[in-house]
């Protein structure tokens, strides 16, 4: 071998590795484009004009054109106008009920962990919350709450925290057998100093990886409620009311009307889902590939 070669070699061996790609920065920049896309999507909802989905017996049933990228349905209404404003108010519908819900959940997290009687109390609601019919308890709780958007709010936050309850107990009992709570509850710290001090920074990954995973059901909840009658005032436009009126076309054959309202509600909440999958595998310090 050559000098020259010989110092290639070495040179080689010698030069610092290359990064790897960091997994918590595609996570990172795939949160901010769903959210950006989110955000869109539900700032420009309420500025799509009424005109373009108000009624126009002239254009009933079209098919997707250049005009009416999604067609319109039976009574002339443009579904991309329609389909848009929809998912507007779902998005927001479901930012709220899980936002309530995450806060519902860390409040029996930190509450069931600061003292053994309220654990066991609020353990077994848990549980009992956990074994009930979810859907039919969706129903029963959004009539008894009259329905429309504040009754899809109410009763999609009281039914979707249990699960996340359940992980940031377990999470909280964790951080109080550490060494540091110890240290702080023999220097006679508070209770609730210990829970802003240790808990809440300890569970934030695990609330906010919760909330997103939570928004899809959330979404898919509020459009099966309307669906059945139950969930968005039947004035405004929502995807499941979109769907429930698409099956008389669907028995006419026209597909469309079914089709962009469902593939743009599956689209949106298959990103929140994949994207709650990945802040829960990079909140995890156990997990080892989050690609």
């Amino acid at each position: 071998m050559s000098l020259a070669q010989t110092g290639e070699a070495i040179a080689r061996q010698t030069a610092p590795a290359r990064p790897r790609s960091n997994p918590q920065k595609r996570v990172a920049l795939l949160g901010l484009a769903s959210l950006g896309l989110i955000a869109t999507i539900g700032l420009a909802a309420p500025l799509v004009p009424e005109s373009w989905y108000t009624v126009n017996p002239a254009a009933r049933g079209l098919a997707p054109s250049l005009a009416h990228p999604m067609g319109t349905d039976l009574l002339g209404r443009d579904l991309a106008a329609r389909t848009l404003s929809a998912l507007g108010r779902s998005i927001w519908v479901g930012f709220f009920s899980a936002a309530m819900s995450a806060l519902i959940a860390l409040a029996i997290g930190l509450a069931a962990s600061l003292d053994r009687r309220a654990d066991r109390l609020l353990g077994g609601v848990t549980e009992l919350a956990l074994g009930l019919p979810h859907f039919v308890l969706l129903i029963l709780i959004c009539y008894a709450a009259g329905g429309g958007t504040t009754g899809v709010i109410i009763a999609v936050s009281l039914t979707h925290w249990p699960r996340l309850s359940r992980v940031l107990r377990h999470e909280a009992q964790t951080v109080l057998t550490s060494d540091y709570v110890m240290i702080s509850r023999a220097l006679g710290r508070s209770p609730g100093w210990i829970a802003r001090r240790h808990l809440v920074p300890h569970l934030l990954p695990q609330l906010a990886s919760g909330f997103v995973l939570i928004f899809p059901h959330a979404i898919l909840h509020e459009a099966g409620l309307s669906f059945i009658g139950l969930g968005i005032e039947p004035h405004l436009p929502s995807i499941g009311m979109m769907l429930a009126e698409s099956l008389r076309g669907l028995m006419a054959g026209k597909w469309w009307i079914a089709a962009g309202p469902g593939l743009a509600l599956m689209l949106v909440a298959l990103c929140f889902e994949r994207l709650g999958e990945r802040l829960r595998k990079a909140a995890d310090p156990r997990a080892v590939d989050i690609a």
